[in-house]
């Protein structure tokens, strides 16, 4: 074998080689996101009603899809079959095509109208509450913390504002306020604000609600998935609002009751009203907010 054919040999086993890498390296990303994938890349979800969010946020986008492979098939279609062939020729001209021109015209409102229906169904679902949900929690949002309420138990965590938290030092989530809530319960939330809007969010329930002054939101989850998860505001509140983040740490329901104990042991007993408030609930949110169990 001669040199340069030892050489082409050489090239063509390092590209060989070369291939099978980047082909397996692609296979384990693959497999590694292959779950991520079939609920669309969102937060694994650890609420019953999340499942609908996340069927229907996979639908609109093979809908989505489908439709842009459609639209960019018949364009390049138009492109190459109604190209100019010669100089001295001129493609056949067009000033309107009336059932075409329906049907682009009709289609995507039939479209809209079905994801906007489905959109109404879903968040219906979501906003749906039980009577005697198992935990109601008042949370409320200020600049810039947390309060949690545990209305039936009668007891609360405060939150420390986030300007005041760590002074630059590490150990940040030791220091954020923590919701605690048993597994497999129905848990209303009861969302109030003391002073602008913020916006509770939990990313690993697929739903947020925004807390507006003066006004009382509600919505209900119902845990299904031990763990600690990260929850944060949603809507710019000001200098700290990156800041004002909290957690949410689903537990079994005896770790739950030892929680609420520990509450009371400490002397968190009572509920933080709306003394400190800057608005007045509107006279018709008022009987949203309940007393807690027992008063």
């Amino acid at each position: 074998m001669t040199r340069r054919e030892k050489s082409r040999s050489g090239g063509g086993s390092a590209r060989r080689w070369g291939l099978t890498a980047t082909a397996g390296a692609a296979a384990v990303l693959l497999s590694g996101c292959g779950e991520a994938f079939t609920r669309g890349y969102l937060p694994e979800p650890v609420t019953e009603a999340a499942d609908e969010v996340v069927f229907f946020w996979n639908a609109v986008w093979i809908a989505a899809l489908a439709v842009g492979l459609l639209v960019w098939g018949l364009m390049l279609w138009a492109v190459f079959a109604y190209r100019r062939r010669s100089d001295d020729e001129l493609p056949p001209q067009f000033r309107y095509h009336v059932p075409l021109e329906i049907l682009y015209t009709v289609v995507p409102i039939l479209m809209v109208a079905a994801i906007f229906g489905k959109t109404v169904e879903v968040q219906n679902t979501l906003l749906e509450r039980q009577d005697d949900p198992d935990v109601v929690v008042n949370v409320v949002g200020k600049k810039w913390s947390w309060d949690f309420n545990y209305m039936n138990e009668d007891v609360h965590v405060a939150g420390i504002q986030a300007n005041d938290l760590n002074k630059g030092e590490e150990g940040l989530p030791e220091t954020l306020p923590t919701m605690v809530l048993p597994v497999d319960s129905r848990v209303e939330f009861v969302l109030t604000s003391r002073d602008v809007i913020h916006s509770f969010w939990v990313p690993q329930f697929l739903q947020k609600l925004d807390m507006v002054p003066g006004r009382v939101n509600i919505f209900q989850v119902t845990t299904t998935e031990e763990g600690v998860f990260q929850g944060k505001c949603a809507e710019l509140c000001g200098a700290y609002h990156s800041e004002m983040l909290f957690q949410v740490e689903v537990v079994s329901q005896g770790e739950y009751e030892t929680f609420i104990e520990d509450l009371r042991d400490s002397g968190n007993t009572g509920i933080l009203g709306t003394e400190l408030d800057q608005y007045e609930l509107q006279i018709d949110q008022q009987d949203k907010l309940v007393e807690p169990a027992g008063r």
